[in-house]
């Protein structure tokens, strides 16, 4: 019991550094979406400022028109090195955790890929299959199977019951709740499927029972379990919010490019005037950048997700979960 704890000791800081990696890859993927669409909105606010400024000398627009202009430019202007210097940091970072010095991958990352789509999780069992990956949990069950075996009956009990197929990448269809409340053999409605709870009235029974250093294993696996707990639901709660953000802003990205095309068209036939075009130029690279942080933020929260339910990682020898 004690080799499979410090077994799964390894497999968490594995975890950890696998997780951390991802994220941080994804963070460099939005960054440079982002800087890129802020490089389009400086363009497209100088080509305003410089219609702005034909017009004035005209006399066909107002200096207050010329002022907001050239402040919207500056700002926008001001995000670019903002941005540059996260990727800078993010890049960095990446070389550092693949044991590199930082600036060793800034070439292969140099040219821009698309943020990683959130990915799915299919038929890979139920909550308790997945749950019980988690090291943290995997530890605590062999310190407590150390301590007194007996005490470790029926520990599978204490994990939700119904499979998780599916899962992600669907937040469209689901909503997010408490996964986990006190009580025995309670279910609760959350993401469009129905859970067995963690029994923790059972488990404080058992800890009240116990004495000395059985009492201590309970009740630090009584802790890490409420742990886990917190972590999914809270992992869960950003990947559907997440989601459902980057569903809504796209939605709304995608009726801007619409109309931007139509104020094209309408510029073409004489109907509307180029910087009308160049107007909804700019709104539309705003609701660009709103979605692309939520994008990255989404495939972010998915990452959270995974480490949440322990990863991929499985013991390359028995099941260490089971309590005998």
């Amino acid at each position: 019991a004690d080799y499979q704890a410090s077994e799964a000791g390894v497999a968490a800081t594995r975890l950890e550094v696998a997780a951390q990696t991802a994220d941080i890859y994804i963070a460099i993927r939005g960054l440079q979406t982002r800087l890129e669409i802020a490089q389009r909105q400086v363009k497209v606010e100088q080509e305003l400022l410089a219609k702005v400024n034909l017009l004035y000398s005209k006399g066909l627009a107002a200096e207050y028109q010329v002022r907001q202009t050239e402040g919207e430019l500056a700002q926008v202007r001001a995000t670019v090195p903002v941005l540059q210097t996260y990727l800078d940091a993010a890049m960095n970072a990446l070389d550092v955790m693949l044991g590199s010095p930082p600036g060793t991958h800034r070439t292969e990352l140099a040219a821009a890929a698309p943020i990683p789509a959130t990915p799915k999780i299919a038929s890979l069992g139920s909550p308790a299959d997945l749950l019980q990956r988690r090291p943290d949990l995997i530890v605590a069950e062999r310190h407590l199977a150390a301590a007194n075996a007996r005490i470790g009956e029926a520990i599978s009990e204490y994990y939700p019951k119904v499979s998780l197929s599916g899962l992600l990448g669907s937040a469209t269809t689901v909503s997010s709740g408490n996964l986990f409340t006190s009580g025995a053999s309670q279910a609760a409605g959350v993401l469009g499927l129905r859970w067995r709870l963690f029994d923790f009235g059972r488990i404080n029974a058992q800890i009240k029972a116990a004495k000395g250093r059985d009492a201590e294993v309970l009740a630090a696996y009584r802790q890490a379990v409420l742990r886990a707990t917190e972590d999914v639901e809270n992992s869960f709660s950003a990947l559907v919010n997440r989601e459902e953000q980057t569903v809504t802003l796209s939605q709304g990205e995608a009726s801007l490019a619409r109309a931007r095309e139509s104020s094209s068209i309408a510029y073409q036939n004489g109907a509307a005037s180029l910087i009308d075009v160049l107007h909804a130029d700019q709104t539309l690279l705003q609701a660009s950048d709103a979605r692309a942080q939520a994008q990255m933020e989404s495939a972010r929260a998915a990452v959270a997700a995974f480490k949440a339910l322990g990863g991929g990682w499985q013991p390359r020898e028995s099941k260490a979960v089971a309590i005998k």
